[in-house]
């Protein structure tokens, strides 16, 4: 059994059990610094970005696990800062070599373990139209970050915490 990765967007109150196998990393307390768009990840350094800082420990947690729960504000449709920096920074899991899966190209990854993911998006007043968006970008993700599985989950900021740990006591059941 792999790794279970749990990457949030903003500090959860979660008691983890899991024998260590179930990993919480809240993104707001790290210093993760914006893709330059270099490609240094794949010309200078394959599969290491070039800016040293604590998202070069969180992209290989990403690669290793084989489950995992992204938690974002959504905003206008999308993942909020924290999480788009993040996931814009886990580029190095990916090869600059494309491949084809089912008539679209995509790019071959980096010794990543395929994964089965839960995305829970929370925010206040959510409209359809945002959650349709979101969901249509979050289909789109998972063909290019080898999901083999993935469901999103919506819910207030208010029920957050609670939501987070119903999809974790899923893993420990």
């Amino acid at each position: 059994m792999g790794l279970k990765l749990i990457l949030s967007d903003r500090p959860l109150h979660l008691d983890i059990k899991g024998d260590g196998q179930i990993k919480y990393l809240d993104l707001s307390s790290l210093n993760i610094a914006n893709c330059t768009g270099c490609f240094g990840c794949w010309v200078k350094t394959p599969g290491q970005c070039v800016i040293r800082d604590d998202a070069v420990m969180v992209y290989p947690e990403i690669a290793r696990s084989d489950s995992l729960i992204y938690v974002s504000r959504l905003k206008y449709g999308g993942y909020d800062t924290v999480m788009k920096t993040m996931l814009e920074r886990a580029i190095p899991i990916q090869q600059a070599f494309i491949r084809l899966v089912n008539g679209e190209t995509h790019h071959i990854q980096l010794e990543v373990r395929p994964k089965s993911a839960t995305i829970v998006g929370y925010g206040n007043n959510l409209d359809e139209a945002e959650k349709q968006i979101f969901k249509r970008l979050v289909e789109r993700n998972a063909r290019n970050m080898n999901f083999e599985s993935y469901r999103v989950v919506f819910t207030t900021e208010s029920r957050l915490t609670d939501t987070v740990k119903n999809e974790v006591a899923k893993w420990e059941a």
